[in-house]
């Protein structure tokens, strides 16, 4: 059974049980009945309606930015790792410190310019990007050491490589979108409900009611952006997700 079934029957089934019970109390009550003695329950029902609406837009905002901060700082390891590769190959003699050099460049100009964009368009990585880490990696373990200060350097550069792969498929896995379809029905639903309720209060026609209305109904507007901005771990535009690695390697933009 799919979520949107188990959805649908949910609301409907509450829907149907309101109603019904709505439906058996009027039968139940007499003709003597005063409905002035009772109090209003559309203020009491717009306020809270209005208060569960804030608190899952405030745990949609607070999931996206963690899953946001989680996907940038597997950027930063990623780029970090390559740093590193980069300047603890110095100890290598200059044939092989220069072209584990090269490939770390090369790869990084590639994610920069070339990876990124597919990234934010299609929510996945490239195979040449992974051909291009390969090659890095078959850079740095291919070399034999050749004395016991280069033996020291090489298992370290190995581990680097490691983590640098780790974090790219970390990063492969967050270049989606991490809201769910059902919870942006439910935010998007929730907003007309909430929006929509305003026509039922007494809303004259005065200046400060109809500044207040179209301020309400603009915040909303401006969360539900915040949202949808912060649900690409990486930026709409990818620009400002790639500066870990413009940040360490300058010419990689």
């Amino acid at each position: 059974m799919s979520e949107w079934l188990v959805l649908t029957l949910a609301m409907i089934a509450a829907c149907a049980v309101v109603l019904t019970v709505t439906v058996l109390n009027q039968r139940r009550v007499g003709d003597d009945d005063d409905p002035s003695e009772t109090p209003d329950v559309l203020e009491y029902m717009t306020m809270m309606i209005g208060v569960v609406y804030a608190i899952v837009l405030g745990l949609a905002i607070a999931g996206v930015w963690e899953a946001r901060g989680a996907a940038q700082d597997d950027v930063r390891r990623e780029a970090q790792a390559l740093h590193e590769i980069s300047e603890r190959s110095q100890v290598y003699p200059p044939g092989t410190r220069d072209r584990i050099r090269a490939d770390v460049t090369t790869y990084t100009h590639y994610v920069v310019t070339k990876e990124w964009p597919h990234m934010i368009e299609h929510g996945d990585l490239t195979h040449q990007g992974s051909v291009l880490l390969d090659k890095v990696r078959a850079d740095v373990s291919g070399y034999v050491p050749a004395n016991d200060h280069e033996a020291q350097a090489y298992q370290p550069l190995v581990d680097q490589v490691a983590v640098a792969d780790d974090a790219r498929n970390a990063r492969g896995q967050n270049a989606g979108a991490t809201m769910p379809g059902v919870v942006w029905f439910g935010l998007v639903g929730g907003a007309l409900v909430a929006i929509g309720l305003i026509f039922t209060l007494q809303i004259r026609r005065s200046p400060r009611e109809l500044l207040l209305a179209g301020l309400y109904s603009a915040m909303i507007a401006f969360l539900l952006f915040l949202i949808w901005d912060f649900d690409a771990p990486f930026g709409r535009s990818g620009s400002a997700g790639a500066s870990a690695f413009i940040d360490l390697f300058p010419g990689a933009g």
